[in-house]
């Protein structure tokens, strides 16, 4: 993974971003067509497996359940939890 500094905060973040758009709880929000958080798991573990820190995220994407779903995976790829 190729990585660029961001701006000028020392941050080092990945030139791919894993768009979180599609993942959430379906009856929330605008979108019905979302994955649920199982569906989303095996995506979103691929992102930091593939070297991925750049994450696009939104409090509006399926009425904030996106992230969500982002934050408790993340914190179980990192060893918070099992998967």
């Amino acid at each position: 993974m190729e990585y660029v500094r961001l701006g000028a905060s020392g941050l080092n973040v990945s030139k791919l971003a894993l768009g979180c758009m599609s993942y959430g709880v379906p009856g929330r929000g605008m979108h019905a067509w979302t994955l649920d958080e199982a569906e989303s798991r095996p995506f979103i573990r691929a992102g930091p497996e593939a070297g991925i820190n750049f994450f696009d995220t939104s409090n509006s994407y399926s009425d904030g359940t996106s992230e969500e779903i982002l934050g408790r995976a993340l914190h179980a790829w990192s060893g918070g939890t099992r998967w």
